[in-house]
């Protein structure tokens, strides 16, 4: 089945070239594009889609706004920002709504079609630099909540693979640290997932220091 995709930009021209070069992939289904924030949410509160690849900087409702209003709407769309610029509050700002990742728009046609469908799968898409970039973000701005109650949504083991998923570890590194199989990591990181009500890694990095799980100096 396709991932039916939801292109997000006002620029006409862009907007067209993509639509064109990830229907050439056969996993893809570019179901419309738009030109606005507000565009965007109206096409999601009618019709579902996979992913919306949305632009940031939008006259009227941004991609932020946009985005945190579709994944209201419906939870289950995933969101990959497309931005001009690396990793900056803006796109911070879109990851902080939920957005599973993002890409310049200068990634090849490859790449751009990957991170759909990776997105889609519910891999968040960010390259190690900007992961860093994000932890940066997160420990110099994250307000403080009570660490002891939200550890307590989760078992003993999956506070620890929780705690090294919130310092950019893989799953090869947490099982690795923990001397589990990564099959066994797997199952873990899902259940530290649906027990957060987080869709990805990216944002069990932002719920661990929320909430005081790590210090800035950790």
């Amino acid at each position: 089945m396709s991932v039916r995709v939801l292109i997000a930009d006002d620029q006409a021209l862009f907007r067209e070239a993509i639509a064109a070069l990830l229907a050439r992939d056969q996993r893809l289904e570019v179901t419309a594009s738009v030109d606005s924030g507000d565009a965007a949410i109206e096409f999601v509160r009618a019709h579902s889609v996979d992913v919306v690849l949305m632009d940031i900087r939008m006259p009227g409702t941004d991609g932020i706004a946009a985005t945190r209003e579709v994944l209201r709407l419906r939870p289950q769309t995933r969101v990959l920002v497309l931005t001009t610029f690396d990793l900056d509050e803006y796109v911070y700002a879109a990851v902080r709504e939920g957005a599973s990742g993002f890409l310049t728009k200068d990634a090849t046609p490859e790449v751009l079609a990957d991170a759909v469908v990776a997105v889609a799968e519910g891999r968040p898409v960010m390259s190690p630099r900007a992961t860093e970039a994000l932890l940066g973000f997160v420990r110099e701005g994250a307000p403080r909540r009570d660490a002891d109650s939200a550890l307590a949504l989760l078992s003993p083991r999956e506070q620890d693979v929780a705690r090294l998923l919130a310092t950019g570890a893989s799953n090869d590194e947490v099982a690795r640290t923990l001397f589990l199989s990564e099959n066994t990591v797997k199952t873990h990181v899902k259940a530290v997932l649906a027990k957060l009500g987080v869709p990805d890694r990216i944002h069990v990095v932002i719920w661990a220091y929320e909430h005081g799980v790590l210090r800035p100096a950790d």
